[in-house]
């Protein structure tokens, strides 16, 4: 028996070198269609952060089995007309496909590590396109990782770079964040930095808060700096309204201090009103008092109304 093992094994070795790359059979097949068509393959996938078919339209779950834990791969599938890749749709395994009475070829046995660069060309063909990142994101594998954080540096088209910081936040979890982090207090960028805020204000990895917060207080950007006030509000918790009410009273330009007021307002659950009470009624600049009273008078709050009414009552 185990020479015939040996044997099976030398077999299934030599057939994987002999297969053509993922690329070389993809081009082939596109280079083929003499029609729109579509192309498809899976790929294992990351947790979550794909499409699902168990709800139907309007909360009706169509005909099926109902599936208790999610599926582990995902479809990437690419319309083709006239020679060209026209669309990069990702969904998860258990849907149901229907290309509109268009062929669909299927390629068998994609090693995830091929996938990633076959979508990174594409997406360095089309950059104004989201898809082909989009699609690199949902790998459960870690030239995933290696593919964004290249789309994501200096001297990528900014398109492609503002896609790939949203997926480092938004699906890529730790080494995400540790990707996001050189970018937000490393890229000379106001505007790439403004997008990696957002990128870290998605991110599940803990750390992300305490980053937000640094850059609230440090960056050299009043824009950027108020951009992560924002964020912050959107997460609340005691160290996010720490650092927005340490913005007020604190950040050197007055711009930001309003929008670490408007930050307050935006907390959930009128976390924000008492210290909004505060700033109208203490605070020494006039424009963030006015700006306290102002967005008080937004809240609809009861606490609001009645220091409303001890104002007027002096």
């Amino acid at each position: 028996m185990r020479p015939i093992m040996f044997y099976l094994l030398a077999l299934a070795a030599a057939h994987a070198q002999a297969q053509p790359s993922l690329e070389a059979r993809f081009r082939e097949q596109v280079a083929a269609e003499p029609q729109p068509a579509w192309i498809g393959y899976t790929v294992p996938a990351t947790p979550g952060n794909h499409e699902t078919c168990d709800v139907g339209t309007r909360g009706v779950r169509p005909p099926g089995p109902v599936h208790l834990e999610p599926p582990d791969q995902v479809q990437i599938l690419f319309r083709i007309e006239q020679h060209h890749v026209t669309k990069i749709r990702v969904v998860s395994e258990d849907c149901q496909l229907d290309s509109g009475g268009l062929p669909l070829r299927w390629i068998r046995d994609v090693p995830p590590p091929e996938s990633v660069a076959l979508l990174s060309s594409l997406a360095l063909e089309h950059p104004d396109s989201d898809g082909a990142l989009t699609a690199i994101a949902l790998h459960a594998d870690p030239a995933a990782d290696v593919a964004l954080e290249r789309f994501a540096a200096a001297g990528q088209p900014d398109k492609l770079r503002e896609h790939a910081i949203f997926w480092l936040g938004a699906a890529r979890t730790r080494r995400g964040y540790q990707a996001l982090r050189r970018v937000v207090t490393e890229d000379p960028s106001d505007h790439i930095r403004d997008k990696a805020i957002f990128a870290l204000s998605i991110s599940p990895d803990p750390e992300a808060l305490d980053t937000m917060i640094a850059v609230a207080h440090n960056d050299a950007s009043a824009h950027v700096r108020s951009q992560a006030l924002f964020w912050l509000a959107q997460k609340a918790g005691k160290k996010a309204v720490g650092a927005i009410s340490d913005a007020v009273e604190r950040d050197p330009d007055t711009e930001v201090k309003k929008k670490a007021v408007f930050a307050l307002q935006q907390l959930p659950d009128g976390q924000g009103v008492p210290k909004l009470i505060e700033l109208a009624r203490t605070n020494r600049n006039p424009a963030v008092r006015k700006q306290a009273m102002f967005w008080l008078g937004q809240s609809n709050d009861p606490r609001a109304l009645a220091f409303f009414e001890e104002v007027l009552k002096r």
